[in-house]
């Protein structure tokens, strides 16, 4: 591929990743967009380009037996000349990691916020973390087709929870059981929830009066005439729309409706695409800046996941193409260990289904079926030029438990099963220095259900766990340990490239350690990459 059709291909790319609290609507939203991409054929089937057959997009049996994802799906289809990659993060905390992660490998966020509650905690967290890397926000109030808070006080709650400037698009009419429709002030035009089967969806406003053109019954609407006059407020008082601000991740546009049923969703989905970037630049660890338009491949692994097939016990790593075009069979470096590596085996994802990849530009998300090579964090790149791109956020463990094998006669699948998950990095692994014992470490409870789930659906290995409650993580220098340091108030265990840290009581615990061994230099960093 040439320069020029390089770049062509990358400016085609949009790839975002939807954010949002538990039961905002995040799952329903992304299969309307789906549908809108023509690989769906009603909200909650899938299709293969390939197979033609249909499928969900959560995949892992925990989540269709609990109602949550638990991972980071990878979603791919064109629109209006785009090509979208959506990125499906976990809304649930203990989950946050793996979002965190996620959100290094996109170019724009879609924040979903249940217009019910308003700014939930998990949505700030997240928030904050594109806000740190300077992406642009969309944010979608969703469920207005329930009784919801009053758009005004959403807006005022965004702007001040979240310290960033917010635009309303557009504004509901009613609400629940009375909602009539949007007032779309981006696109001039009044967008009915429920037209008649004889007239137009959309209604063209007056630019001079900002009323509608045509005379409509909506006009006698005591509810219509509220969201005139807020409308008006709003442009009077309110920001303006900047595309500059929103480049830069200081002003977020909002965007009202429901995605359960399908309303306001594409008036979205073609507005985001109006403003959402195109594929940026990356930063390497030495401050150097990889342009997606530059000529040798490079990209990093940014999630691994085993078992998305469980009749083939994979394992795929996920890699954010930053800079040129990838093909199948392709010659790669990876940095960590300087090894050179055949990229023959690639996917693409539509939920259930896959295909293999041939070719890829920067923007996109390949899928690599990985037998060990990879670790999370790692760049790989083509060509003689070594590079490294930033380290992804980690997380220091905050809940452990004690983990055995139910059957000690399958210790062999028992081992696999931990081996494979834990390079997941949801979960960390420890042993115990003075007894050998697996201790595992989670971010959130729910990592370690799911963790115990997989390993019995996944590997046929039952295990049992013995809660250690919460303990606080601190790494040490190898040269300044003394195993007679270790205390049941401070266990002393390895991570698994064999870095000491103990697992501290509490805080007091901590403390007394330090005024004992004053010399002693303890970090809540993780020593060594995942």
């Amino acid at each position: 591929m040439g320069a020029q059709n390089l770049a062509t291909a990358v400016n085609k790319r949009r790839t975002f990743a939807i954010i949002s609290h538990p039961d905002a609507g995040k799952t329903t939203m992304t299969e309307q967009l789906l549908l809108f991409g023509g690989v769906i054929r009603s909200a909650g089937t899938v299709k293969g380009k390939k197979s033609g057959q249909f499928a969900k997009s959560d995949w892992m049996a925990i989540e269709k037996q609990r109602g949550i994802s638990v991972t980071s799906s990878v979603l791919q289809f064109d629109y209006q000349g785009k090509r979208i990659n959506i990125l499906d993060t976990p809304g649930h905390e203990d989950f946050s990691e793996d979002t965190y992660r996620t959100l290094m490998a996109v170019d724009s966020a879609v924040m979903v916020i249940d217009a019910a509650k308003g700014i939930e905690p998990q949505t700030k967290k997240l928030f904050q973390v594109c806000r740190m890397r300077g992406i642009p926000i969309f944010t979608f109030m969703n469920k207005m087709d329930r009784d919801s808070r009053e758009p005004l006080d959403l807006i005022a709650e965004l702007e001040e929870t979240l310290k960033i400037e917010a635009y309303p698009m557009n504004w509901p009419i009613g609400m629940g059981k009375t909602l009539q429709g949007l007032y779309d002030i981006h696109h001039q035009r009044v967008e009915l929830y429920h037209p008649k089967a004889d007239e137009a969806a959309y209604l063209p406003l007056d630019a001079t009066t900002g009323d509608l053109q045509q005379p409509h019954p909506i006009q006698q609407d005591s509810l219509y005439q509220q969201a005139l006059e807020n409308v008006q407020l709003l442009l009077e008082a309110g920001n303006d729309f900047d595309p500059q601000k929103v480049a830069t991740g200081d002003q977020t546009p909002v965007f009202f409706g429901s995605a359960l049923t399908n309303f306001g969703v594409k008036t979205f989905l073609d507005t985001y695409l109006q403003y959402a970037p195109a594929p940026s630049p990356h930063k390497t660890q030495d401050d150097q800046q990889v342009e997606p338009t530059d000529e040798e491949f490079s990209g990093f692994i940014f999630k691994i996941q085993a078992n998305m097939n469980p009749n083939h016990r994979d394992r795929i790593a996920f890699v954010r193409i930053c800079s040129g075009e990838f093909d199948r069979g392709m010659d790669v470096t990876l940095q960590r260990t300087q090894r050179k590596l055949r990229l023959s085996n690639s996917t693409e994802f539509m939920a259930d289904t896959r295909e293999t990849v041939e070719k890829a530009v920067a923007g996109d998300i390949v899928g690599l079926y990985d037998t060990g090579n990879f670790q999370i964090g790692d760049t790989i790149y083509a060509g003689k030029k070594a590079l490294q791109f930033e380290k992804l956020p980690q997380f220091t463990p905050e809940l452990f438990v004690k983990v055995t094998a139910k059957n000690v006669m399958k210790q062999k699948s028992f081992h696999k099963g931990m081996d494979q998950l834990v390079q997941e990095g949801a979960i960390q692994l420890y042993r115990t220095v003075l007894t050998n014992d697996y201790v595992l470490g989670a971010v959130g409870q729910l990592q370690f259900e799911v963790f115990q789930f997989r390993m019995k659906n996944e590997y046929n290995s039952d295990v049992v766990m013995e809660p250690m409650g919460s303990k606080i993580a601190r790494w040490i220098k190898p040269e300044q340990l003394d195993e007679k340091m270790s205390s049941s108030r401070n266990l002393l265990v390895r991570d698994r490239s064999g870095a000491p840290l103990f697992l501290f009581e509490n805080t007091f615990a901590e403390r007394w350690f330090q005024q004992k061994y004053p010399d002693v230099e303890l970090t809540a960093k993780l020593s060594t990459e995942l």
